[in-house]
């Protein structure tokens, strides 16, 4: 752990312990079910209570010192719940890979963990409107004495960067020329950060906001985060955009969910929720990026 937060592998072992947690207060002891059997939507307004999942993962969802389970998706959800009347949420901590799987297995009714919308993930659970947009960045050792910037700079000069496990860069790495043998897979934020200063690899490829975040709570490891930049697909530019998820039976509740959100992002709202986990109204997403548009790439 870095700097008293503790890593997500250490979260979930207490996690085990403790259940859910409830968003703003202490711990709460519940069984690991969501509120919901057959109309989620409903099933909530009547209980005034959700479940979300989460992933543990700063500056999205994660559970702070005291308990706390914040984030910018955990607090624009509770935003978004308390226009509908839900005014209790929830949440369960899982690993990044099983968000959906526990999603579809009824453990929680919303995935609140700033999740990209890849088509892959659209085939198993319904997403709702992009919630923030974000470039991708790599953390390098201060300096960047190798003056990697990108993920092309990673393969013709053939050093190792470290990726979280599920998540997508891996795959930007891969459609840019990566091999296999380059990448590390790791658990952690806080373990990229230790790869980096170790030397064990060159590089770690996140988003920006959650490099910076990193950054800002280890302020003496010997690294810095590049500029932020669109990785490139066939050619193209790839939108990196997050947003909430849903079963794909759940339309009522993602459909309201979606109508309080975009008040939230039209009103200006949304910017104050988020501006404490190092985003800004630069990371709205821009009108012509849509899930549907997102989910069919």
């Amino acid at each position: 752990m870095v700097h008293g937060e503790w890593s997500r592998r250490e979260f979930f072992r207490r996690s085990a312990v403790l259940g859910a947690v409830t968003i703003g207060g202490p711990v709460l002891l519940s069984a690991c079910t969501s509120t919901s059997s057959g109309d989620a939507l409903q099933a909530a307004k009547d209980a005034k209570k959700i479940k979300i999942g989460i992933a543990n993962e700063a500056p999205y969802g994660f559970t702070d010192q005291s308990g706390k389970v914040t984030g910018e998706a955990p607090e624009v959800a509770r935003a978004v719940f308390k226009a509908m009347g839900i005014d209790n949420v929830e949440a369960e901590a899982v690993s990044f890979d099983q968000l959906i799987p526990a999603l579809n297995a009824r453990k929680y009714d919303v995935v609140a963990a700033g999740m990209n919308i890849k088509k892959e993930r659209c085939d198993a659970a319904a997403f709702s409107i992009p919630d923030y947009s974000a470039l991708t960045a790599l953390l390098v050792p201060k300096g960047n004495p190798q003056q990697v910037l990108k993920f092309e700079d990673i393969a013709a000069k053939k050093v190792k960067v470290a990726v979280l496990s599920a998540a997508v860069e891996k795959g930007y790495a891969t459609d840019s020329g990566v091999v296999e043998d380059q990448i590390v897979t790791l658990d952690s934020q806080d373990n990229m950060l230790r790869a980096v200063t170790d030397g064990r690899v060159y590089c770690a490829a996140l988003t920006d906001i959650s490099l910076k975040d990193v950054l800002a709570k280890s302020p003496g490891a010997a690294a810095e985060v590049t500029p932020g930049f669109a990785p490139v697909k066939d050619g193209k530019p790839v939108v990196s955009a997050g947003a909430f998820v849903f079963r794909k039976d759940d339309n009522p509740l993602r459909e309201a969910f979606n109508a309080e959100l975009k008040k939230l992002h039209d009103s200006g709202e949304w910017t104050k929720i988020v501006t404490p986990f190092g985003f800004s109204a630069d990371n709205l997403p821009k009108a012509d990026v849509t899930t549907e548009k997102l989910c069919a790439v």
